[in-house]
């Protein structure tokens, strides 16, 4: 299993594009590896999580095509994490050729928020509509917290997030004959019903992707700082919900309380992870 990050920041990438404050200034000057785009990540050439503004500036960056894309699941409805103007530009009537079916999982808030957008700021037309999903070469599931389901040779379970709760965030769990990652943005502290779908699935992770958008900054609701980081990496490790080998990556980074990149990189090893960067690629070998 092939993992690309196409984009590990917080709302407003990092560095904003408005603001002088001290992190923002120096990823500027550092470049590479502390310039990040709105967080999505791709997995081998076929699934997307996220189908979020900046993956068109990602994939020609990155070299990472989207051509085969027959697979997405959406964490939650906001924008930073979707843009629904893809589907448009991916359809026939834009000149895409070649390109498969798109099978797009989300909440079923996800999915009506997603259907108002669209048809009040994109195109007049009902999402839900069969016909519409037809000609936007697109197929729309609904997915539960704590379903499973598979896509393909993977195996996909949600799990509920700690953020937006009318939005119905999800995470996820992906698991192939190569090893099994969670994906875990945005999200504040993970409920007791979490950890206990965790073993009631028998999850063991090889990789743990996970929020890190406060940083350094003191804890909030909806998503998680530096310290509740560790803590929740702990106890997954406490509980026997890593393999031995497991690699842990911080991700969703805002620019208000990371600091760049080899500074951050630099305590996240001294704790025991690792932190994210946009074009990072992972290999799980078989």
């Amino acid at each position: 299993m092939i993992i690309t990050f196409l984009g590990t920041s917080g709302v407003n990438a990092f560095p904003e594009a408005f603001c002088k404050c001290n992190n923002c200034e120096q990823a500027r000057l550092l470049g590479g590896a502390s310039l990040r785009k709105r967080s999505s990540l791709l997995i081998n050439d076929d699934l997307l999580i996220d189908l979020g503004p900046d993956i068109m500036a990602a994939s020609q960056i990155h070299n990472s095509s989207l051509c085969n894309i027959k697979y997405c699941i959406q964490t939650h409805p906001h924008a930073d994490h979707l843009d629904l103007s893809h589907l448009l530009s991916r359809s026939p009537d834009l000149g895409v050729i070649g390109a498969p079916c798109l099978n797009f999982y989300a909440s079923h808030e996800t999915l009506q928020r997603a259907a108002l957008t669209f048809e009040s700021e994109l195109s007049g037309s009902s999402l839900l509509s069969l016909d519409t999903q037809k000609h936007l070469n697109l197929k729309l599931y609904s997915v539960e917290p704590f379903q499973s389901f598979k896509l393909g040779h993977y195996r996909v379970t949600a799990f509920p997030a700690n953020h937006a709760p009318t939005m119905g965030a999800l995470l996820y769990a992906i698991k192939s004959k190569n090893g099994c990652i969670f994906y875990g943005t945005d999200t504040g502290i993970l409920p007791d019903q979490v950890w206990q779908g965790f073993h009631k699935h028998n999850m063991r992770f090889d990789v743990v992707i996970l929020d890190h958008t406060y940083g350094f900054n003191p804890p909030g609701a909806d998503h998680l700082n530096a310290d509740q980081f560790i803590e929740h990496i702990t106890r997954m490790r406490d509980e026997g919900l890593l393999t031995q080998n497991a690699r842990v990556f911080a991700t969703h980074i805002a620019h208000a309380g990371n600091p760049p990149h080899p500074a951050l990189a630099a305590f996240a090893k001294q704790h025991g992870y690792e932190v994210a960067y946009d074009g990072l690629r992972l290999e799980i070998p078989a």
